[in-house]
């Protein structure tokens, strides 16, 4: 079973008169659905954009793997582990909260910023914050391992008519970064998503340009 999500249909939250616009897929803080709370082990799936000197205040995490991709522009990142570093385009960070962290994430750049950020659930609770980037991951494709949560990030970089097969996995969440996809039948453009529940043989094929897409490999 597959369902398509488009950009347009997310909920739009932030705070627009402080240069920040974010658009949420899942039920996040004030946005509450109840047929749309999780997909498996993943608890939000958020588009921010960050105007130059936006950002997030210190703030707390907990028993939450987030993971971070910078399509535009460059995120500072410090916590309260003593990291602090800026996380640029094509670069995926990975903010292990375990038993509790707290981080602030700015534009700090003179030009606008975008990022998605997936939050996910850990099969276990506790342990230790952990912070880690992996820089420009593998071109045309590569992934992350993200055993806390039972699931794997793969990274596809598409060729106009490139076409490249997606995991057979009991769950797997797609999200277009650029580009547009056509995916078992329905087209996707930047923004849209498709989740998927016991699909085999998928195909993803770039229909207009070049394309970059995200897919989780999920678990369950």
């Amino acid at each position: 079973m597959i369902s398509v999500h488009r950009s347009e249909d997310r909920y739009r939250g932030g705070e627009p008169d402080a240069g920040i616009e974010t658009r949420h897929a899942l039920s996040f803080g004030s946005f509450y659905d109840p047929d749309n709370l999780r997909f498996g082990p993943v608890l939000a799936c958020n588009e921010e954009r960050l105007a130059p000197g936006a950002g997030f205040d210190e703030h707390p995490h907990s028993h939450t793997e987030i993971v971070t991709w910078v399509v535009e522009g460059e995120l500072t990142h410090r916590d309260s582990t003593g990291r602090s570093t800026v996380v640029r385009a094509g670069d995926l960070a990975h903010l292990s909260a375990a038993a509790g962290v707290r981080h602030v994430e700015r534009n700090d750049g003179d030009v606008p910023l975008t990022f998605l950020q997936m939050w996910l659930a850990p099969l276990e609770s506790g342990g230790t914050p952990s912070y880690t980037v992996t820089p420009a991951l593998a071109d045309p494709s590569g992934s992350y391992a993200l055993p806390a949560s039972g699931a794997v990030l793969h990274v596809r970089r598409l060729t106009e008519g490139g076409r490249t097969a997606l995991p057979d996995a009991p769950r797997l969440y797609a999200h277009v970064v650029r580009g547009r996809i056509r995916l078992d039948g329905e087209e996707l453009a930047a923004g849209d998503a498709a989740r998927a529940v016991g699909a085999e043989g998928l195909e993803a094929v770039a229909v207009e340009g070049a394309a970059e897409l995200l897919v989780w490999e999920l678990a369950g």
